[in-house]
């Protein structure tokens, strides 16, 4: 099993730039057209003393927070003049305080005193729609689509957004559906069908509908980003196909292009990714989005000169998250070898989020260098803002001891720190695996067992002591409960994966612990994995296979302490 290592995760390119899409990035809100300011007409009535001094006390009370008095004042006086400004203010007052009965009523008098008026019917609809009453906002919602006129695709895209937040996802589905039934030679009213069909969880409808809307326009990109997303769904190749397809008849859709190479990277498919973000980089020429994904791909690659000059584009550029950038460009030295190089980079980071953490990297670049005292010394003159700040550092600093062999210290340390902060994860899962180092099992299962009452959705604790109890001992059914646990709620870890193929080579199932160690191996390729899959590999007699694996993982770990241990033991002759 491989433990959990918190110090700085590897290159994360989904996370960093090359996410696949949501629907929700696709409908981006709706540009209205600009709104001339229009008279209403007004009743006759004169401004009395008591109406003006109503008025006065109904304003003072909103301004000292009393939005009850505030909206029962205005309310009255709208009610009694049947002016729409006071209908209006009225609502504004109710909806400023959640008060959805007067609201409905102010905003149903401002509509009544002013029909003209667009933005009342607006509030009236929005108001019965946040309260779930669909069938009562449609009148006024067919209203305001059929005075839109030539901007009614505009307006049929917004439902989108009117209706996004409805528990009832079908009924909702099926208002859209009523709304655009006059419009359905409008792209935009298959793509609101096809957006409120996505929310209800009917893909082929969306599927049908967005495929329609694309029929109508088909250069549309939000179309197209909208539809690869729903074939990404049953068939990633699929998808693909159809991005490719399209970028063949419109190769100027950057948009699309853009989430063609997102799905390669998502798919491992790097090389082709970095081909395409490198054309919307000359398409784009100066683009930070652009500029940091093909560096990451890079780094990928291990094309390092390549992936400096991108990420350093991408700070000249103005990435938005430039603490993040100078976090890669440190990550980029480290994997070169140039730790002193790193180390500035990360000591660039002064801020923020990223704060910690470079200063974390850089004590890791000092114990790199072999100054394990001065990369101490550096942990422990950061200014931490709170407990898991506190937590994150001593974390930090155990690691440092654990690689350069003091598990003892390291032991001790978490000890401490555990004196004061009991019932923190961090700090209880690394105590154990210290003690898991120094053959304290009684520790690990006490501390693992504690954590795992504390949080009990923390799928390494249940895998660490599965796998421990699996490796050090004969209790092979309770282990293989605890792992099973664990990837039930992490079933993507492949880590997880290869401790369940561990605790069946000890349960004697050779054939079933070849197959889930193949699995775990096809899809993360760690040296500790390798190990684990040769040894299994070596008691089936297919030596020359699990010698191959294992040289294959040495040459890129060359000094990995459990690989190097197995294969010792099976071919002593190896140093």
């Amino acid at each position: 099993m491989k433990f959990k290592y918190l110090l700085l995760a590897p290159i994360a390119l989904v996370a960093a730039g090359c996410a696949q899409l949501s629907p929700k990035e696709v409908v981006q809100p709706v540009a209205q057209p600009e709104r001339v300011e229009r008279i209403p007409v007004l009743p006759k009535v004169d401004l009395t003393r008591p109406l003006l001094f109503q008025y006065l006390v109904s304003e003072v009370a909103g301004q000292r927070g009393d939005m009850g008095l505030a909206t029962e004042g205005m309310l009255d006086m709208a009610k009694t003049t049947r002016d729409p400004r006071l209908a209006k203010r009225a609502a504004e007052m109710a909806l400023q305080s959640r008060q959805e009965a007067q609201a409905l009523e102010a905003a149903t008098l401002w509509q009544q005193t002013d029909p003209d008026e667009v933005q009342a019917r607006q509030a009236v609809a929005g108001i019965l729609l946040s309260s779930g009453r669909l069938q009562e906002a449609k009148p006024h919602l067919e209203k305001l689509l059929a005075g839109e006129g030539d901007n009614v695709g505009g307006a049929l895209l917004h439902l989108n957004q009117m209706l996004s937040r409805q528990k009832d996802k079908p009924a909702a589905l099926a208002l859209v559906q009523e709304l655009a039934a006059p419009y359905l030679n409008h792209a935009e009213a298959h793509f609101t069908i096809a957006y409120a069909a996505w929310s209800a969880g009917q893909n082929e409808l969306a599927l049908h509908e967005v495929r329609e809307a694309s029929r109508l326009r088909p250069n549309w990109e939000a179309a197209a980003l909208f539809q690869g997303q729903l074939l990404q769904r049953s068939s990633i190749s699929e998808a693909l196909q159809f991005f490719r397809n399209l970028l063949g008849d419109y190769p100027k859709m950057q948009d699309v292009r853009l989430a063609y190479a997102r799905l390669l990277v998502s798919d491992r498919q790097y090389a082709e990714a970095r081909a395409q973000f490198e054309k919307l980089l000359n398409d784009l020429p100066g683009n930070p989005e652009v500029s940091l994904s093909v560096g990451l791909l890079a780094m990928q690659l291990k094309d390092y000169d390549a992936a400096e000059k991108h990420l350093k584009q991408a700070l000249a550029s103005q990435y938005r998250d430039e603490a993040m950038v100078r976090m890669y460009l440190g990550q980029l030295f480290d994997e070169r070898g140039r730790y002193e190089e790193a180390a500035d980079w990360y000591a660039s980071v002064e801020r923020g989020e990223q704060y910690i953490p470079a200063q974390i990297r850089q004590a890791v670049m000092l114990a790199k260098q072999g100054k394990l005292p001065e990369a101490r010394q550096h942990l422990r003159q950061i200014t931490v803002q709170n407990n898991q700040q506190r937590v994150q550092v001593v974390v930090a600093e155990a690691h440092l001891l654990r690689d350069a062999k003091a598990y003892g210290e390291a032991f001790d340390l978490l000890g401490k720190a555990l004196e004061k902060l009991p019932n923190y994860p961090d700090l209880l899962y690394d105590h154990a695996m210290a003690a898991e180092k120094l053959g304290k099992i009684d520790i690990l299962e006490q501390d693992l067992r504690k954590l795992i009452q504390i949080k009990p959705d923390y799928a390494h604790a249940y895998n660490a002591l599965g796998y421990t109890l699996a490796d050090r001992t004969e209790r092979l059914d309770e282990a293989r409960q605890l792992i099973e646990k664990a990837l039930e709620l992490s079933p993507d870890d492949f880590f997880i994966m290869d401790s369940l193929g561990w605790v069946n080579f000890r349960m004697g199932q050779l054939e079933k612990a070849e197959d889930i160690l193949r699995r775990a191996y096809t899809g993360q390729q760690d040296a500790e994995i390798a190990a684990h899959l040769g040894e299994v590999l070596w008691a089936r007699g297919k030596r020359e296979e699990a010698e191959k694996i294992w040289r294959a993982a040495l040459k890129e770990n060359p000094g990995h302490e459990t690989l190097l241990n197995v294969i010792k033991k099976y071919i002593p002759a190896v140093r």
